[in-house]
């Protein structure tokens, strides 16, 4: 079985997935304003939802860590900028594609 690991690059806004330590696809993201930044740390993928509508675009990786995940978005311009309220923001074809390939439990770190 295949091990995965998202490293998210807050500064950079980049979201970068690896197979077996070997570098995948990287993706650009929006992330947390000043305000409400987006937490560092080491997470997993907590839950997954298909179609979670609105803001949240058509997926849903919800992170270990309450009220945060990485999402697709209604607001494609808002991608490569710090607007959200901590989440991570993709394209929406980038989450549907990072959907399919990451399960629960993948480890997502997060970094400034």
């Amino acid at each position: 079985m295949p091990n995965y690991q998202i490293y998210i690059y807050t500064a950079s806004r980049l979201l970068e997935l690896y197979k077996d330590n070997q570098h995948l696809r990287s993706y650009p993201i929006a992330v947390g304003k000043k305000s409400t930044p987006t937490p560092p740390g080491n997470y997993y993928i907590a839950t997954k939802t298909m179609q979670p509508g609105g803001v949240f675009g058509t997926r849903w990786l919800g992170l270990s860590i309450p009220y945060y995940g990485i999402h697709g978005t209604n607001n494609p311009s808002s991608i490569g900028q710090a607007v959200s309220k901590g989440c991570i923001r993709m394209y929406n074809q980038d989450v549907e594609e990072l959907y399919q390939i990451v399960d629960i439990e993948t480890p997502v770190t997060i970094q400034a």
